[in-house]
């Protein structure tokens, strides 16, 4: 049995079910798909300006330009901004629940480790005048970290260094989830133990079996 003292999560693909292409983006949007923007330059475009974005080097309104400029005016700025927006679909079933598990055991600490950016930040945090936010479930964990505030992002190593500083734990004591290898593989670069979780599937059946392996729950 592990000494698991801190539970780690990403948010998108984990908790929280997002968009995974530009066409998917548009279609949530109910816009069209343009063929132009489907291109693997384009893609490669979009990537690189959305790192720029995650780590807080370019702020939400000039992302929407920059990336209504990638388009050659095909999508305008306020067409991006509502293709970023639906681009946050809803919670997995069963996510929120096992947090609320987990919160209880006061053994275990929690956090959040998410490449994101304001705009989708914001959205899981209570509304003004009261109400949860769109996506509260996060709002549970102990410990909520984002890229573009830490101007850091998955999966380099320095924001699971930053990790550990923000909850006291290290190495082999904490147990982390994301939907991407590469970030499971900077985990476990860093010592720490890390499952990937398929995005398709039940994230939260699979996390909690997880969890039960490394004696958890």
């Amino acid at each position: 049995m592990k000494d698991i003292r801190l539970v780690a999560f990403d948010w998108g693909g984990v908790i929280l079910r997002i968009c995974r292409s530009w066409a998917e983006g548009c279609a949530a949007a109910g816009l069209p798909a343009h063929a132009e923007t489907l291109t693997p330059e384009m893609k490669t475009k979009r990537k690189a300006l959305a790192e720029r974005y995650h780590v807080g080097e370019i702020e939400c309104d000039e992302f929407f330009q920059l990336a209504s400029g990638l388009t050659g005016g095909l999508y305008s700025p306020s067409q991006v901004r509502t293709i970023h927006d639906a681009w946050l679909i809803a919670e997995y079933p069963g996510a929120a629940e096992l947090i609320g598990e987990l919160r209880a055991k006061s053994s275990v600490q929690t956090l959040l480790l998410s490449n994101t950016n304001e705009s989708h930040w914001v959205r899981h945090l209570p509304k003004v005048g009261g109400g949860p936010g769109d996506f509260p479930a996060v709002m549970q964990l102990h410990h909520r970290l984002a890229s573009h505030v830490l101007k850091m992002a998955k999966p380099g190593r320095e924001i699971y260094l930053a990790a550990e500083r923000q909850t006291g734990v290290r190495g082999a004591n904490v147990l982390f989830f994301d939907d991407l290898i590469e970030n499971v593989e900077a985990a476990r670069a860093v010592g720490w133990h890390a499952e990937q979780i398929d995005h398709l599937g039940d994230t939260a059946a699979q996390m909690r079996g997880h969890l039960r392996t490394y004696g958890v729950m």
